[in-house]
């Protein structure tokens, strides 16, 4: 019988689970001066760079399921840093004068994420991430 640790190993499911728990650590500590999770600063920087967006549009951008984005989205409006505004039915996000001025921290943090699994990958960390985006491009595009 074959070893099923060897067989995890050969598991995109296995491994992209095992990938996706270590950069989520090294994330966390990279983005930790700004006091945010790593999702709420990619939403933050999202919302800033698209005033007025809807929570649709920022779901699709982040690959989030829209009630992730509210969950995200109410915990950056507790905290001062996005305004929501109801349009009729529809609600816009934007980011207040607070979550602007947070932005260059957030930005020095991915930038500080980037260097750290640079350091480690070499110039095939970003080949790496180029192939990981064509796959879940494929995967979504897939139906599944």
């Amino acid at each position: 019988m074959t070893d099923p640790s060897d067989l995890l190993h050969h598991c995109l499911y296995f491994t992209a689970n095992s990938l996706g728990r270590s950069i989520t650590r090294m994330a966390e500590e990279a983005f930790k001066p700004t006091g945010l999770s790593p999702s709420h600063a990619f939403m933050l920087m999202t919302a800033a760079a698209n005033p007025g967006i809807g929570p649709g549009d920022l779901a699709a951008r982040l690959v989030l399921a829209p009630s992730t984005v509210t969950r995200l989205a109410d915990v950056l409006v507790a905290k001062g840093l996005l305004t929501r505004t109801a349009e009729g039915r529809a609600s816009r996000l934007a980011a207040t004068p607070a979550g602007l001025a947070l932005l260059k921290g957030v930005e020095k943090s991915w930038k500080r994420l980037h260097r750290a699994y640079f350091e480690l990958l070499g110039p095939d960390g970003d080949r790496l991430t180029a192939d990981i985006h064509a796959a879940c491009l494929k995967l979504e595009g897939s139906g599944r």
